[in-house]
C-alpha cells in the first residue's frame, strides 16, 4: 500500500484539506502551496480527473462525494477532462518557487498541464 503524508494534521482535518486543495485546483487551474502539500493534492487532483474521463454517472456521483463545489464538478466533467482524453495521467505540474518566510518551507505552485 502507499505512503501518504499526515501532514501535521487529524486525520478529519488532513482529508478536508485535501478536499479543498483539490476543488480550488480544479477551479483556477494553479495553485501555491507547500511542497508535501502539493505532492498529496496532485495524486488526489489525478484520480478526479481520471474520474471525469470515465464520465458515467457513478464517476460523477464519486467526484461530487469527494468534491466540495458541484460546479466545479460539472466544470471538470465538461471542460477539464475532455482535454485529457489521450492523456495516460501526468495531468499536474509542480514547479518550485523556492521558501517561504517565516518558517522556509519550500513553496511551489501546481498546476494543471
Amino acid at each position: 500500500m502507499a505512503e501518504y503524508r499526515k501532514l501535521g494534521r487529524e486525520s478529519a482535518h488532513r482529508t478536508l484539506m485535501l478536499r479543498n486543495l483539490v476543488t480550488s485546483l480544479i477551479k483556477s487551474g494553479r495553485i501555491e502551496t507547500t511542497e508535501a502539500r502539493a505532492k498529496e493534492t496532485r495524486r488526489l487532483a489525478e484520480k478526479m480527473i481520471t474520474l471525469g474521463k470515465r464520465g458515467d454517472l457513478h464517476a460523477r456521483r464519486q467526484a461530487l462525494a469527494f468534491m466540495t463545489d458541484e460546479t466545479v464538478v460539472k466544470n471538470l466533467f465538461d471542460e477539464i477532462a475532455p482535454k485529457y482524453q489521450e492523456k495516460n495521467g501526468g495531468y499536474t505540474r509542480i514547479m518550485k518557487l523556492g521558501p517561504r518566510k517565516g518558517d522556509a518551507a519550500e513553496m511551489v505552485i501546481l498546476e494543471l498541464v
